[in-house]
């Protein structure tokens, strides 16, 4: 490979690391917040509903993580963390939806 080349990729390589990364935790804290979501839910204790860091450890490496858990946020769930459901989030808008389950995917770090 030519140098040049190699030099035109490291860029690249670079975007593509921070478009993994998890998103800022103040960010997430502020939509949780906004959308009442605290009341049922922790990072890292199970309150009514699991802690977050244990509903991103059961979907540790599953490919389709991203659309279970935006599912579950929107649609509400029931039976997978206990015998208290979820009710569905219809006033959470798809781009906060979006934010939290791309830091639960990066496994809920605080």
């Amino acid at each position: 490979m030519k140098l040049s080349a190699l030099a035109l990729c490291i860029p690249l390589l670079a975007l593509g690391q921070a478009a993994h990364a998890a998103p800022d935790f103040a960010q997430v804290k502020e939509i949780l917040a906004k959308n009442a979501c605290l009341a049922c839910h922790a990072v890292d204790k199970k309150v009514v509903g699991p802690a977050y860091q244990d509903v991103a450890a059961k979907h540790k490496g599953q490919a389709n993580a991203a659309e279970l858990m935006t599912a579950s946020i929107k649609g509400g769930s029931s039976g997978k963390y206990g015998p208290i459901p979820m009710p569905p989030n219809v006033g959470v808008s798809d781009a906060d939806i979006k934010v939290v389950v791309e830091w639960l995917v990066a496994g809920a770090p605080h």
